[in-house]
């Protein structure tokens, strides 16, 4: 009587008898890696995550173009879509803001009275400078909150942070149509000079553009570094509360750095540093075409090229300083 084989001796002896299955030849690729790059280089394909030519990553993104138009108008409609009031809060946001201001500084503290209309000053420096500092906190959160959008989909990050800023200045253009109105509207108060519509107004497109590119550059850097350290997003309100202060948006602060009790040269140096940094010399241009005032906003070519240049180098500077992070982000 034969004695069955139990499981665990079953392994053994077909070992042991040569009949166990080998395990197959690892596979070979049957081209040369020379030639597989040959084979993508011939059909236009190119590795992930690895950063193009500047050249071709221009070209790229000039491409994309309408993408970019559909995301920032999708963004900027999708903003307010929750609340009753929908669209109207991108005005009455700033609005509502401008009036705190007023409130505050133009008529208790009258931190203004250097100026003739303070209301059209302060309403001007609001709403231009809540372009600013939306540009700079949505393009800190344009990469490292699409995480897994970046992740899925390939395509030149860059569209991220120019999408971001178009969709603010979408949101920005019915504003400035409602500051301009109280612009003019301030001028029927019995206490300022009428504000007339002139030929200068036709430059304020000129003048938002120059912001627009200038807020551009300003999300590319902003967008790299957080994307890096996303520790500097919980300092960026502060830094733009300290910009918004030495900005002149609420007084003019170039008026007050004369009564410092500090060396005329020393005093020289602050008020010009104060003067023409770019945030300033971007509401300076504003309230230049906007309000009647040529004793403190007269009309400055100087302005407006100061205007043109900080636009471009920040623009150029911050392209590409975001362009030599392209391959990074997603992945750290």
């Amino acid at each position: 009587m034969s004695t069955p084989t139990t499981d665990a001796a079953a392994p053994a002896g077909a070992a042991a008898s040569g009949s166990a299955k080998t395990p197959p030849p690892p596979l070979v690729p049957s081209t040369t890696s020379a030639e597989r790059l040959a084979l993508a280089k011939k059909y236009g394909l190119r590795p992930l995550n690895v950063r193009p030519p500047l050249g071709e990553y221009i070209r790229d993104l000039v491409g994309r173009w309408a993408f970019i138009r559909v995301l920032a108008t999708s963004t900027a409609y999708a903003r307010n879509q929750n609340n009753y009031l929908g669209q109207l809060w991108a005005v009455l946001n700033p609005i509502l803001n401008a009036a705190v201001y007023v409130l505050i500084f133009g008529v208790l503290l009258k931190l203004s009275r250097d100026v003739d209309n303070s209301i059209a000053f302060i309403v001007i420096g609001v709403f231009m400078y809540r372009f600013v500092e939306a540009s700079v906190t949505g393009g800190a959160k344009s990469i490292s909150g699409k995480t897994q959008l970046l992740r899925s989909l390939h395509f030149p990050r860059a569209v991220l942070p120019i999408s971001t800023v178009l969709s603010l200045l979408t949101t920005l253009i019915p504003a400035i149509v409602v500051m301009c109105a109280i612009t003019l509207l301030s001028g029927f108060l019995p206490t300022y000079e009428m504000i007339h519509v002139t030929w200068w107004w036709l430059l304020l497109p000129a003048a938002v553009a120059l912001m627009w590119i200038f807020n551009t550059g300003l999300a590319f850097i902003m967008a790299r570094f957080v994307a890096s350290t996303p520790d500097i997003e919980n300092v960026l309100p502060f830094v733009m509360r300290v910009v918004m202060y030495a900005s002149g948006v609420i007084f003019p602060v170039v008026s007050y750095v004369e009564r410092l009790e500090i060396p005329e040269a020393s005093k020289a140096v602050v008020g010009g540093v104060l003067e023409y940094q770019p945030v300033a010399v971007y509401l300076y241009l504003v309230r230049s075409v906007l309000m009647q005032e040529e004793e403190m906003f007269p009309h400055s070519g100087l302005m407006w090229v100061l205007g043109a240049v900080w636009a471009v180098v920040f623009f150029v500077i911050g392209f590409v300083v975001f362009w030599r992070g392209e391959e990074r982000y997603g992945r750290d």
